[in-house]
């Protein structure tokens, strides 16, 4: 039986990628034009900016994810496209790119939720992996407890009740004067650091709740900042940085391995640009292993935005028999 080949692309944000993938899980090709070092003399995504970016790049972006897959676009069986939620400029350019291509060549269009194709992400290159599980999905704009019951039936658990674990990585970071992405910055200062030299508070919600909040957590640090120079003394923002990440990481993991005990599952998946940071990786893999839960993470280039993700989704959606015509919009929010 010959392969299913889906085409993907992805611009919800400042990456232009694009991506083949062969039966929801093998990735042909995976490529990735990066906007970081361009908004980082913001200090964070502009979003006019990023969206001409994204029509500058789309095209080159396809044409190299075919060259690498070493396939054309007659080998394909359709094209998966992030139609939401995301900055809805650059969502447009991938978008239309893709049903200018549908159009031409006579292909299957399918519209992919952003964070569906981040839980997708666990099928890359993995087998043995497949539904139902519980997922955290922690990224710049979204942290969600997810009950994966089936490819493409989705319960949400909790979600944040205002910053998202990416975004309070990002402010924390900015405070601190290091430069976007701060996610990142923020994970390597703390391994120097000492993640109990601060007590910042854990907020926990209420007993029953999987929802969860940072709003607090990021106050406290800011107003630790602030404290410490009105006071003259030192900021050591390798501690700082330390115990930040210590307790954002810690209520994911609690909140995480809640989430599988309610359901009565004995697997955990993570997806989303924060699983790439090391602490949640290795905090949440000895939580797992305590505890005899199955813990899946992708590699890091599966869990910061790219298209073979969108792929493996749209994949799971073609064989379902999901298609989507010529009227399909971009929506900036977009529930799950």
């Amino acid at each position: 039986m010959s392969s299913v080949n889906i085409l993907a692309i992805e611009s919800s944000c400042d990456e232009t990628a694009a991506a083949v993938v062969a039966d929801g899980r093998r990735v042909l090709s995976n490529i990735i034009h990066s906007q970081i070092d361009i908004h980082r003399a913001y200090g964070g995504v502009v979003p006019e900016i990023a969206s001409r970016n994204h029509i500058m790049k789309v095209d080159m972006v396809v044409a190299e994810a075919l060259a690498v897959a070493n396939i054309s676009i007659s080998d394909i069986h359709a094209i998966a496209v992030t139609n939401g939620p995301g900055l809805v400029g650059a969502l447009l350019v991938g978008l239309n790119f893709a049903k200018g291509l549908c159009f031409a060549r006579d292909l299957l269009l399918i519209g992919v939720h952003h964070i569906e194709g981040h839980i997708c992400s666990n099928y890359l290159e993995n087998p043995e992996w497949m539904p139902p599980y519980a997922a955290l999905v922690v990224s710049g704009g979204h942290t969600h407890l997810v009950h994966v019951r089936n490819y493409g039936d989705y319960a949400l658990l909790g979600r944040t009740r205002d910053d998202a674990a990416g975004e309070a990585f990002d402010k924390v970071a900015r405070s601190l004067g290091l430069p976007y992405p701060g996610g990142v910055e923020i994970d390597k200062l703390s391994k120097i650091g000492n993640p109990t030299a601060i007590a910042f508070p854990k907020t926990m919600l209420e007993a029953d709740s999987l929802d969860f909040s940072f709003s607090g957590l990021k106050s406290a640090v800011l107003n630790h900042i602030n404290s410490q120079q009105m006071a003259g003394r030192d900021i050591i923002k390798p501690d700082i940085a330390a115990s930040f990440q210590h307790v954002l990481v810690d209520v994911l993991v609690q909140k995480s391995l809640a989430a599988a005990e309610r359901i009565g599952t004995d697997k955990l998946a993570i997806a989303g640009g924060v699983a790439a940071n090391s602490a949640l990786r290795e905090k949440m893999a000895a939580a797992c292993d305590s505890r005899g839960i199955r813990l899946n993470i992708p590699p890091p280039i599966f869990c910061t935005d790219n298209a073979a993700m969108i792929a493996a989704c749209g994949y799971y959606k073609h064989i379902r028999g999901h298609r989507d015509d010529l009227s399909l919009n971009a929506y900036p929010s977009m529930p799950l």
